[in-house]
């Protein structure tokens, strides 16, 4: 069920009787976390910035009776900085689409039966705009968790929010074998000696400008030759169609059962460089395949797991009980399905750029160019992630 682009008319937006159930999730975990523990921040310029530092090691630093004093110390901070992308949509409807609300769809062939009920939707311009801002709300979910970063230095290509994933540069474990350079032509993917075997399950960290695959999404490998292969979503299934693309990069995931003890070494690394301290939101982030993977991990550490409920920002979460202290699980389904992160959620926080007398997210009629009525949503958020230090990642597990 796909949608349309353009005016919305009663040709490509049919309507339906009884209620109406959304086939597409609508949740979004991180964005709503952070939302509710900070509130958010403001920005009133596109870029902005804030502070990290590092104490000094700490030791049995002591001095003599009477003893001058020592060199100073000082500690030297330093500066992040993220930009505000745009978040840009635009609903138009025409006249005669709002009026005709009773109007139900019929069957386009046999047996020709109409069904009892009536249409839900009184109001199709605000239907529609209350849906393409839930799709905003998961836009942004997904960006402060995979963004890259952008921050052009001319108007011809838009700013890039950096995502959590990117963000983390010290404390990463790589479990899986990653490949880059990878080109695509139609349905064939071209690189040299790239080591894979028909029912390989393979994860796209990059696709470029390729079609019909998704960044960190699982994918099945058919048809491979010594320096080509094609992909499909099920195992033996058809070829998906790419198109031409360049630098595809993709990880073939570790075949290793996942285990506390190796959950437990990301965590150790956020931890050690002073993360995960406040217990209420140290938080494992996951996808549906690590969640299970976890659940199981420390059932078989120590024995017995049982599942407990927190209330963080809003959002319910469930916890685990690790070596270091017992942390929530988030579920994302916007995180790749490869990967697991420990994350400091009250460093978080998303920041807006606030237009005067507009706000930071908002609605605003368009122009008048027919007998349509058109709007447009409108609005510029970053992720502030803290100290990259406080989070850790694990990329290229078991799928």
């Amino acid at each position: 069920m796909a949608g349309i682009t353009g005016m919305g008319t009663t040709f490509n937006l049919p309507n339906y009787a009884n209620e109406l159930i959304a086939l597409t999730p609508d949740d979004t975990p991180l964005l709503s976390a952070i939302g509710g523990l900070t509130g958010g921040g403001m920005t009133t310029a596109v870029e902005f910035e804030w502070q990290t530092y590092d104490l000094r090691d700490p030791g049995q630093n002591v001095q003599v009776e009477g003893a001058t004093a020592p060199a100073a110390q000082e500690r030297v901070r330093a500066n992040v900085r993220n930009v505000a992308q745009i978040h840009q949509s635009k609903v138009s409807v025409s006249y005669t689409k709002q009026a005709a609300i009773g109007q139900l769809a019929t069957p386009g062939s046999a047996p020709f039966r109409g069904v009892d009920g009536s249409n839900p939707v009184n109001s199709e311009l605000d239907w529609q705009v209350a849906q393409e801002l839930k799709s905003i709300a998961l836009d942004v979910n997904y960006s402060f968790i995979n963004g890259t970063f952008a921050n052009p230095t001319t108007n011809a290509t838009a700013r890039k929010t950096r995502g959590l994933l990117a963000a983390v540069t010290t404390n990463r474990i790589a479990k899986g074998v990653t490949t880059t350079g990878g080109t695509s032509a139609t349905d064939t993917i071209t690189s040299t000696a790239h080591g894979l075997t028909d029912g390989n399950k393979i994860v796209f960290t990059l696709t470029d400008v390729a079609t019909n695959i998704v960044a960190g999404r699982v994918y099945y490998v058919v048809s491979s030759a010594a320096n080509t292969f094609k992909v499909a979503t099920s195992l033996g299934g058809a070829a998906l169609t790419l198109g031409t693309a360049t630098g595809l990069a993709w990880t073939k995931p570790w075949a290793t059962a996942l285990t506390g003890d190796v959950v437990n070494d990301m965590i150790q690394l956020a931890f050690d460089n002073g993360g995960l301290s406040e217990q209420f939101t140290a938080t494992l982030l996951c996808n549906s395949i690590q969640k299970r993977a976890v659940t199981k991990a420390f059932a078989s550490q120590y024995g017995q797991y049982t599942e407990t409920s927190r209330n963080v920002g809003g959002v319910a979460l469930t916890t685990v009980v690790t070596d270091f202290g017992t942390l929530n699980l988030m579920m994302d389904r916007h995180m790749p399905q490869d990967t697991l992160a420990a994350v400091s959620l009250e460093q978080l926080r998303p920041v807006f750029l606030n237009v005067p007398d507009k706000g930071v997210f908002f609605e605003e009629p368009l122009a008048k160019t027919g007998a349509s009525d058109e709007v447009q949503l409108y609005g510029e958020i970053g992720l502030e992630y803290g100290a990259e230090k406080a989070h850790a990642v694990m990329t290229g597990l078991v799928v």
